[in-house]
């Protein structure tokens, strides 16, 4: 007599843009074994249409797709178990919670959420059905990460005092964030909130502690109005169709890139959104050069800078504590190619970035009276976030057991969101803001 049949876990998706892709494609090949994509929810049916076209170049048959206004029948008419949340920022909360409360689990992209008011709904509704929100900090899963948690966990460095993390977009992945929806901190809460969160729960889950105190300054130095201060401004709205654009390295060319012609210039009928806006042009209201100093619930500090228009990508990330230092120093990409500037990062649209542009990683102890160790890391790649992306789905969605804790709870995105939203706060009244201000957490 055979085995019953395994269960195959059954996901929904709403948020059908780019950041859908990893999850879709895993789901359709890598874990297809031990989960199923049922449905699609969006606001614009070109782009559910276009992952349905691209599921069927993997071989795999078209899934129902569903208005976003219809995202709770969906649920109830597909058996959803758990929900994928890969929407704009804003509406994250939206979803998660009518998931909880229809009975699903939830994988939410980050930020977990944009704001205090809507954490609090996400946390009640968690409190409320007992159901699992798991945010997808990718950044968790990075083999670079996994062994400076274990090296803290372990007391290499002893108790830790501080940490400075230093962090570096380069002026092809730091521009994209003004082209689109980013751009508006109403929609993305800045990228204190949007980026540094990933940062922010690292710096959480390295020192297992919980931010207490925060001070920030920033401000928009380069992109935005700034761009015409510093000669880099041209006069159009949006790159597509702009003779202003054509010598633009700042300007997004969505036609040359099929899956993004695809999703948004092809998509743009329907709901009018633009993906390819002049990172120049008024209106920018999120800040591109950041500094902040946090205090931490057991008693360490930490002190980080955010700068999204620098000539390379990485970031540097030193733990100073009572036996000695622990310092990550990665490179992601050494410059921005001529060729790649009016690309998106990792897209290899002329075909010759990956072979001009380098990356390196290291991870260094220096114990008190003793020459540095290079610390082995075996796994780190340039591609799919250091690594990152597949071991993170082979977690969330094959099965695969977390012994490291890297699976990020709704309580975890909270801190996150917070470390960034009392930064926020700082940034408006210039003092510090006591996290406990803005949110009440167990």
């Amino acid at each position: 007599m055979s085995p019953p049949a395994r269960h195959r876990v059954r996901h929904a998706l709403v948020g059908a843009g780019a950041r859908a892709e990893m999850f879709v494609r895993a789901l359709a090949l890598d874990h297809s074994d031990t989960a199923e994509l049922v449905a699609l929810a969006d606001v614009n049916q070109a782009r559910m249409d276009a992952h349905n076209r691209w599921l069927a170049e993997l071989g795999h048959p078209p899934v129902p797709t569903y208005p976003a206004a219809d995202f709770t029948a969906m649920l109830a008419k597909e058996r959803v178990d758990v929900v994928l949340v890969t929407s704009v920022d804003v509406t994250h909360d939206e979803y998660v919670t009518a998931a909880l409360r229809a009975g699903c689990d939830v994988v939410t992209e980050k930020p977990m959420t944009v704001d205090a008011p809507r954490c609090r709904r996400i946390l009640d509704a968690v409190a409320e059905t007992g159901r699992r929100v798991t945010v997808a900090f990718n950044y968790r899963y990075n083999p670079l990460h996994e062994q400076v948690r274990r090296l803290l966990a372990d007391g290499a460095v002893g108790e830790i005092g501080s940490v400075h993390f230093e962090w570096l977009l380069d002026v092809r992945h730091g521009a994209d964030y003004f082209r689109r929806w980013h751009r508006d901190k109403a929609t993305s809460g800045g990228l204190l909130v949007h980026k540094a969160s990933h940062h922010f729960d690292l710096v959480n889950w390295w020192l297992d502690a919980r931010p207490v105190e925060v001070h920030a300054a920033g401000r928009l130095f380069f992109y935005g109005e700034s761009g015409r201060r510093h000669g880099y401004a041209r006069d159009y709205d949006r790159a597509h169709g702009s003779p202003a654009a054509a010598d633009d390295p700042f300007a997004l060319r969505l036609a040359e890139h099929p899956r993004l012609r695809e999703l948004y210039l092809d998509a743009e009928a329907e709901d009018g959104y633009q993906r390819d806006r002049n990172v120049f042009a008024p209106g920018v209201t999120i800040e591109d050069d950041l500094a902040v100093l946090a205090r931490y619930s057991t008693g360490a500090t930490m002190t980080y800078h955010l700068t999204a228009y620098a000539p390379w990508e990485g970031y540097r990330v030193m733990v100073n504590g009572s036996r000695g230092r622990l310092e990550l120093d990665v490179t992601e990409s050494d410059h921005v190619s001529p060729a790649g500037a009016g690309a998106l990062k990792g897209a290899a649209l002329h075909g010759d970035e990956a072979a001009v542009e380098h990356g390196a990683a290291r991870l260094t102890l220096r114990p008190f009276w003793a020459p540095p160790v290079d610390v082995p890391v075996d796994g780190w790649t340039r591609q799919g976030h250091g690594g990152a992306d597949a071991r993170m789905t082979r977690v969330l969605l094959g099965g695969e057991p977390d012994p490291l804790g890297r699976a990020a709870t709704a309580y975890d995105g909270a801190l996150a969101l917070l470390t960034g939203l009392a930064a926020n706060r700082s940034l408006d009244t210039g003092a510090p803001v006591r996290v406990a201000d803005l949110l009440t957490l167990p």
